[in-house]
């Protein structure tokens, strides 16, 4: 024990001992530091702290995602914009033609619909591309230690790249039609935040599950068919309040969707759309409410899926 006290002290003279352990990164900025501490317990003390530091890998996924869709791709940024067009199309035709299903207002049906075809084709293009993310990244997710919730997240980027592009048809439409926005246009960036955490949430849900259970890959087309049917896409909201009444209009309202769409309806359609607050109200909280269980039931499954992928 002596002898190694006297090795101790040859490496570390009394002046090296007093010495502060941070001294030599006193110039260190703190922005550039990046401690790795083993400390038990300390994901899940510091778990929403490590979302804020590993914001870059955030970045760089999300880069990489919108990389590899348009990259080298003859339909990338056509596919985002011929989507939403000929579904529109295909709505107007049917549904405001045929079935002379009325518009709001005197805005013209075309733009009716379009304006819920946005969020919807973002909701959408969330729920695929957050339910595959994880068993996507499964060698990462092996081997490096990270908030995982960063990887579903990144992917709902990607349909906000898609979003913004389909949006330009929006534009396009409005000008054919001589359809002037108002004031109400402003808002739409706050829906549009709605409608990211109403993908969120459920978007958590269902890439949980389908790290354990690979056959929800199959359900999420469906999901997603029968859903825009159970939207206000093709129709108004409206029409299911004055045929059904407030009590069934209500239950309706759960869909998280009826609510972002009825904000982005009223946004863009003016004073020709107007929301039945009762319902929006509850078909916000209720988004909210599945984003807090995606992300408790995200963080419960969570610390599996390396051993599970």
């Amino acid at each position: 024990m002596s002898e190694n006290a006297n090795i101790i002290g040859t490496l570390q003279p009394e002046e090296e001992l007093s010495k502060p352990v941070n001294a030599d990164r006193a110039s260190t900025p703190p922005s550039e530091e990046f401690d790795l501490w083993l400390e038990a317990g300390r994901t899940e003390k510091h778990y929403w702290l490590d979302l804020w530091r590993y914001r870059e890998l955030f970045a760089i996924l999300a880069w990489r995602d919108v990389a590899i869709r348009y990259k080298q791709t003859v339909a990338g940024a056509a596919w985002a914009i011929l989507q939403p067009f000929l579904s529109m199309v295909i709505m107007t035709v049917i549904f405001g033609k045929v079935a002379g299903l009325p518009s709001e207002g005197k805005a013209p049906y075309a733009i009716m619909v379009f304006a819920a075809m946005l969020p919807w084709q973002f909701f959408s293009n969330s729920l695929s591309t957050s339910s595959q993310s994880l068993v996507g990244n499964a060698n990462l997710i092996s081997k490096v230690y990270f908030p995982r919730m960063i990887i579903p997240a990144s992917a709902v980027v990607v349909a906000c790249i898609d979003f913004l592009v389909s949006f330009t048809i929006m534009a396009g439409m409005m000008i054919w039609y001589r359809f002037a926005p108002t004031w109400n246009l402003l808002v739409l960036p706050l829906f549009v935040v709605i409608a990211f955490f109403a993908a969120l949430g459920p978007g958590l849900i269902i890439t949980a599950l389908n790290v354990k259970y690979r056959d929800f890959r199959f359900v999420i087309p469906f999901f997603v068919q029968f859903g825009m049917y159970v939207t206000p896409v093709a129709y108004s909201s409206n029409l299911i309040l004055l045929k059904f009444g407030p009590t069934v209009f209500m239950l309706y309202s759960l869909n998280p969707m009826v609510g972002v769409i009825d904000g982005f309806r009223w946004a863009i359609l003016g004073g020709n759309s107007k929301i039945y607050m009762p319902g929006f109200y509850l078909s916000i909280a209720f988004s909210l409410v599945l984003l807090a269980i995606g992300t408790w039931y995200f963080r419960k499954t969570e610390r599996t899926f390396a051993d599970i992928i």
